[in-house]
């Protein structure tokens, strides 16, 4: 599916949902999260070539991959936590949203931390 794929689908149901939700607005929101979550599944396929030449790219450069794991996971937490957030805004529910968007934050910071503390540790050791 190419980007031109993508944004096809996107009109189409952009029209649909115009046109049903005068009549049926569960059925409107219904359609909005079946084409979020369409285009969420394929730009996830595309994602695993990425991370597959990330991989590769720590392993030549002898890197942890604690690292390179956290950083996945922390970015796609990142991604989730928008697209949830971006649903919940769609079904008019902004408090819900805000909350979303608050625990993504949380869980990232949570996997930060041992990121953070290896560099503090390793500026400790570099300072004089």
């Amino acid at each position: 599916m190419s980007i031109m794929q993508i944004v096809a689908l996107a009109v189409v149901a952009v029209v649909l949902i115009v046109v049903i939700r005068q009549e049926r607005p569960e059925l409107a929101l219904q359609i909005s999260m079946v084409a979020g979550i369409i285009i969420l599944v394929f730009a996830v396929w595309k994602l695993v070539g990425i991370i597959k030449v990330l991989e590769r790219m720590a392993l030549r450069a002898q890197l942890n991959m604690v690292f390179l794991s956290a950083l996945l996971k922390i970015i796609g937490i990142a991604y989730i936590a928008e697209f949830g957030t971006q649903v919940c805004r769609d079904a008019g529910e902004n408090a819900l949203a805000f909350k979303v968007e608050l625990a993504g934050k949380v869980m990232i910071l949570i996997l930060a931390v041992p990121i953070i503390s290896t560099i503090v540790d390793t500026v400790e050791r570099l300072l004089p």
